[in-house]
């Protein structure tokens, strides 16, 4: 997986880098849980419920670790956060989920087959020992639907391996891989065919005339080189913030390859990200085609603080460049400053997130992202929707145990970007991998309100309800940029001057998207679901509103459940 760039010296350094620490970890150590949200909640809501910050990890930086989650698990075992039936089951769940972390007891499988397979509810097979640790189990996914207006009715099969372990319990490792064959629905078919790229995969071929043929790879190898600091070297996505969307770094581009510090001490973590991404790919008759492609490189730290026992802060600074320089791999220098003394054009981004758990059950969160900023312009009466003043902005509210009923959650969020944010005047530098964005899938120049609905009536059964509201601005044709797709310079094709750019400029797009999914768990990480979805488009360039409804049944084995919400 890592040969293709086993050849650039910027990786060498890095892999030297690593092979240096390495001797010097001495400290117990899990691989890091795939980034789920249904999975995470489970984990948040009890920090929440607590009305305090977690005391084992900030949750503002994702994925977690496993031993983390177990060691939050046994704090919460006894707490007065685990009341019902419902909680008991999750805690049970997640605690024979990473078995081999938790101080208490987990039981075994009652009759494994064969005397050998699933001894554990989780594991397909497993070996546990003090110097070596693995586990190993199938990956699933089998989806029919039927969408109306759709002479190709969706349906996608998934299938690959997932395994993960410790050696000496100081060396976590997780590899994942997947092949798939899918047919998407129409909206989701459009994006790619938009942007040529599949959604969080990137690289496809195409099957059947209509459909994606893909192969997901993803792997990591943590350690810890002191107490505070941790680790992770791999080719997988991250994802920063408390809500559903980040405008700091999101879990929606292909995996890319990085090196990864958390330092954590006292009440400070600083998380540090070295990538090196894809910054475009050549096509042949509108396909991916073999050979090399442009790549980029790009840097990024965020410190957060925990300020007094319910709040934590977070800044964040970031840098995009198509030519690797040494001076962006200092973990406390500040980018800004760099960029200016190189004289480069590199793209650097600030800002900052914050969470409040303002009252056991209830928690305020947020994030501001700025891009470019010009003070006079965008306080003075004559400069008012400046074209360089650049920005995303999120606020968000989670409520859990809504009413007092246990276990029914509310979340909403509005995320909103003006135009050209996240664009970039210079080739290979915009926030994107892969042709896709690194933070919200609609890009910029766009407003969007989220509600979401979870509600655990019984233990095995999840019902999720997701409702969605975007305002946007398109662009006729790819020789028009009204600021909306992040993949254009933002100096070419725009019909606007400096000044009077506002929130769905272009041609207004206005979407209204509900989805009602239901999950019952049959056995360990092993789901059926069953999900209706309403999309509604307006839009100026429509003659009539565009409708689709879309209705779906899917087994998943130890697969992350799609959503399709954009």
């Amino acid at each position: 997986m890592l040969k293709p760039y086993s050849h650039n010296p910027k990786f060498r350094l890095l892999m030297f880098i690593g092979s240096f620490l390495l001797p010097f970890f001495t400290f117990a150590q899990g691989s890091y849980i795939p980034f789920d949200r249904d999975y995470y909640h489970k984990i948040e809501r009890y920090e929440i419920l607590q009305g305090n910050n977690n005391p084992m990890f900030h949750t503002g930086t994702k994925p977690y670790r496993r031993d983390h989650v177990a060691q939050f698990l046994d704090s919460i075992a006894n707490d007065a956060v685990i009341r019902t039936s419902v909680d008991r089951f999750n805690l049970a769940y997640l605690s024979q989920d990473n078995w081999e972390f938790v101080s208490r007891e987990t039981p075994e499988s009652e009759k494994p087959f064969l005397k050998k397979i699933y001894r554990r509810p989780g594991d397909l097979g497993h070996y546990y020992s003090e110097e070596f640790d693995v586990h190993v189990s199938p990956v699933l996914y089998l989806n029919g639907g039927i969408e109306s207006d759709n002479d190709q009715n969706p349906n996608r099969l998934s299938r690959g391996v997932v395994l993960r372990g410790s050696i000496d319990k100081k060396v976590g490792f997780y590899t994942y891989f997947t092949s798939s064959e899918s047919f998407f629905p129409s909206w989701v078919k459009g994006y790619a065919e938009q942007n040529g790229a599949v959604p969080g995969e990137g690289f496809w071929k195409e099957y059947n005339s209509e459909g994606y043929s893909y192969f997901s790879a993803l792997g990591h190898v943590s350690f810890n080189v002191t107490k505070h600091i941790q680790v992770e070297v791999g080719h997988d996505r991250n994802f920063i913030g408390e809500g559903y969307r980040s405008f700091l770094l999101s879990d929606f581009s292909n995996p890319y390859m990085f090196v990864k510090l958390n330092t954590q001490i006292w009440k400070f973590q600083l998380t540090n990200i070295w990538t090196q991404m894809t910054a475009d790919v050549d096509y042949d008759r509108g396909r991916p085609t073999d050979g090399r492609y442009p790549q980029k490189w790009f840097s990024f730290h965020r410190l957060g603080l925990n300020v007094g026992k319910n709040f934590n802060l977070g800044f964040f600074e970031s840098v995009m460049t198509d030519k690797a320089d040494f001076n962006y791999y200092n973990p406390i220098v500040f980018y800004r400053w760099v960029e200016q003394s190189l004289g480069t054009p590199d793209k650097v981004m600030l800002g900052m997130d914050y969470k409040w758990n303002l009252y056991p059950s209830m928690q305020l969160y947020g994030q501001f992202a700025l891009d470019e900023f010009v003070f006079s312009e965008f306080f003075g009466q004559d400069g008012k929707n400046s074209k360089r003043n650049k920005y995303g902005l999120q606020a968000g509210f989670k409520y859990i145990d809504l009413f007092k009923i246990s276990n029914l959650d509310l979340q909403l969020e509005y995320n909103s970007a003006r135009p050209y944010t996240f664009q970039e005047k210079v080739d290979y530098q915009s926030y994107s991998n892969w042709r896709t964005p690194l933070t919200h899938p609609r890009g910029a120049n766009f407003r969007e309100m989220l509600g979401i609905i979870r509600y655990q009536p019984i233990p095995k059964l999840n019902l999720t309800l997701q409702t969605m509201y975007q305002l946007y601005g398109g662009d006729p044709d790819e020789a028009i940029n009204w600021g909306g797709d992040i993949l254009k310079n933002r100096l070419v094709g725009s019909p606007t001057g400096l000044f009077g750019n506002v929130i769905g400029q272009g041609i207004e797009n206005k979407v209204i998207k509900t989805n009602l999914n239901a999950s019952y768990m049959l056995r360990h990480n092993f789901f059926i679901d069953a999900s209706h979805t309403f999309r509604r488009r307006t839009a100026q360039d429509l003659d009539s509103p565009e409708t689709k409804q879309y209705l779906q049944v899917a087994f998943r084995w130890n697969f992350i459940r799609p959503d399709y919400n954009y």
